[in-house]
């Protein structure tokens, strides 16, 4: 019967480490039953047909629905604003009270919602008449999306640009991807069977991504270096026998001295003009 959680652990395996306390079995299965076992009292079989399968036959047609939980404090339970939201399947239903449970108990993992509802599930659907479509409740909630499909939802969400961004520069550090594939994966409903191998191909965009981003940057650099150093041996060449000097002279003489320096003042102003290259020719040597 584990194996009706195990989609739900590969979900939750990606989420960062935390140091657990005890799981209360007592507030767990509260907060369970409080999804899964409306109007147990009177259809023994509803843990079956709101968490086990849609063959245990449709639940809430048996009447006026009533939540175990009304009247109680909503600490441990689920609140009948939250059960709003439930999904109908049973599938999905088990997956959403899991991870609201663990939300409001969190010394409680997956594993420990397996062993503490699992056989009441079990015992259930023997109530319903139902033993043999447990095992397979996995593989039957999956089958709605296909790798593909959930590769492109989980690829999408962890690119985002409030996460990774699509060249990944939110996630240069391993443990900033590993959040927000974790918390991808929990967003994207029915791929949790998906997740190890879309990890490993997004991981291997993200090394691409930062290999490319480092080669870009260095390439930058290694231009900037080689422009400094064209720059630096022109004003080498240009400082060898005063032609940057001579070349600026004659500029000034030609655009701006009106006899063009045909006389004595004119030639000293223009080399004042240009004393600047003999000041930075000076500081090359």
């Amino acid at each position: 019967m584990k194996q009706r959680l195990l989609f739900l652990t590969i979900v939750f395996s990606f989420a960062p480490a935390f140091v657990y306390g005890a799981c209360s079995t007592a507030n767990l299965t509260r907060c369970l039953d409080s999804v899964c076992a409306i109007n147990i009292g009177a259809n023994p079989a509803a843990r079956c047909q709101y968490c086990g399968t849609a063959s245990a036959g449709d639940a809430t047609k048996s009447g006026t629905m009533r939540n175990v939980s009304v009247g109680l404090s909503t600490k441990y339970t689920v609140s009948d604003k939250e059960l709003k939201k439930a999904p109908k399947d049973p599938g999905e239903r088990y997956v959403w009270v899991t991870r609201l449970c663990i939300e409001k108990l969190p010394d409680c993992t997956p594993d420990d919602v397996s062993d503490v509802y699992d056989s009441l599930i079990e015992q259930s659907c023997k109530a319903a008449g139902i033993t043999t479509e447990i095992t397979n409740l996995a593989k039957k909630t999956n089958s709605a999306k296909t790798q593909t499909n959930c590769a492109t939802e989980i690829e999408s969400c962890v690119t985002d640009t409030k996460r990774c961004r699509a060249d990944f520069s939110n996630c240069k550090n391993e443990s900033d991807f590993d959040k927000y594939f974790s918390e991808c994966g929990v967003l994207s409903n029915g791929c949790e069977s998906f997740l190890t191998n879309i990890r490993k191909s997004l991981i291997a965009s993200r090394k691409t991504s930062m290999a490319n981003s480092e080669k870009l940057l260095n390439n930058i650099v290694t231009t900037y270096q080689n422009n400094r150093k064209q720059r630096l041996t022109t004003a080498q060449t240009g400082c060898k026998n005063n032609k940057a000097t001579n070349d600026c002279v004659k500029r000034v003489c030609e655009n701006n001295m009106r006899k063009k320096c045909a006389d004595k003042n004119e030639q000293a102003a223009a080399q004042s003009l240009c004393k600047f290259y003999d000041t930075a020719c000076e500081r090359l040597k």
